[in-house]
């Protein structure tokens, strides 16, 4: 039997930790569950101590973010000789038999070498339908996959290819660990699954969805209606702070030719442009852009870098 380890990052977890570590405890493959706390103030580290004594909890004395305390996690798990790596959410949880058709799918593939991430299917909190999000990630793919109609018809496949899903519930192998890595350090929270993924299609990579194996996430927004705030000013900061991380995420693709002069080139171009356009606020948008980026360029040159050439990105294994 393979030695499954799950790495779970928790932060004033409470609402979920019974339900989360529960679910652990009857999966059908035993799992080994490292916890990296990130400063809980809610008494989760207490809870999961008296309740769950088997999980290894990792009281971390700083707050360094959700991809940080996931290498840690993770670099302890490849020591103690991990074969498979489950990243999960701490407001998520999983069934039975959820690793197991994971594993299935994995042995079941005639390319296993060349999977870096296989993702089971994440319901919400009710159980009864598909997380939105998740949803929306599916959807994107289905003119290539077909997935939607072979759930239909009711003739599933063990796995569809996919472009991208989230990091509530990822399975990773150990040599893909062993060879992409663990997350940029460069984020705190919010994009690092994104350039994790476009590591995994530089390096060719594949990551599958598996329609046998279910899971919970129970993220906040399950509604198709807006979401926005009512006060204009905090919804633009919002989208602009989701602009810039997107240029963030671009910028460390390693699949990016990124030079530094050219990028700075860009914006003095859209400043300039949208100036004499008459379009100030966008205007100024660029310069704070600008000057944002100024003093990250280099540190985005170098962490580049070392997502390209270092033996086992940000992951200290050695």
């Amino acid at each position: 039997m393979p030695k499954v380890y799950v790495i779970i990052v928790s932060y004033n977890a409470m609402k979920w930790t019974e339900r989360c570590f529960s679910s652990l405890r009857k999966s059908s493959v035993p799992l080994h569950t490292i916890v990296v706390d990130n400063g809980s103030s809610d008494g989760t580290q207490k809870y999961i101590q008296e309740n769950f004594p088997e999980v290894e909890l990792v009281q971390s004395e700083t707050n360094g973010g959700f991809g940080i305390a996931n290498n840690t996690g993770i670099a302890m798990a490849h020591k103690a000789g991990a074969d498979f790596f489950y990243l999960m959410n701490q407001d998520a949880w999983i069934f039975e038999d959820s690793i197991q058709k994971l594993l299935d799918a994995y042995a079941a593939h005639p390319e296993p070498e060349k999977l870096a991430i296989l993702s089971p299917m994440h319901l919400d909190g009710t159980e009864k339908r598909f997380d939105l999000h998740f949803e929306n990630y599916l959807g994107r793919e289905t003119k290539d996959n077909r997935i939607f109609s072979d759930i239909f018809i009711g003739n599933t496949k063990p796995w569809y290819e996919i472009n991208f899903v989230n990091a509530a519930h990822w399975f990773i192998p150990r040599n893909v660990i062993e060879k992409i890595g663990g997350f940029n350090p460069y984020f705190f929270h919010g994009a690092e699954d994104y350039e994790y993924v476009n590591r995994v299609h530089y390096f060719e990579y594949k990551i599958v969805v598996c329609p046998h194996s279910k899971v919970v996430h129970d993220a906040k927004v399950q509604s198709f209606a807006k979401t926005e705030n009512e006060d204009e000013v905090y919804n633009l900061q919002q989208r602009r702070l989701s602009i810039r991380m997107q240029r963030e995420t671009r910028y460390l693709n390693p699949g990016y030719y990124y030079n530094i002069k050219n990028e700075k080139k860009e914006f003095y171009s859209n400043i300039i442009k949208l100036r004499l356009k008459g379009n100030k606020s966008e205007s100024d948008f660029y310069m704070e852009q600008l000057k944002y980026f100024q003093n990250r360029f280099k540190e985005i040159e170098d962490l580049r870098k070392i997502s390209l050439t270092a033996k086992h990105p940000f992951l200290k294994l050695d």
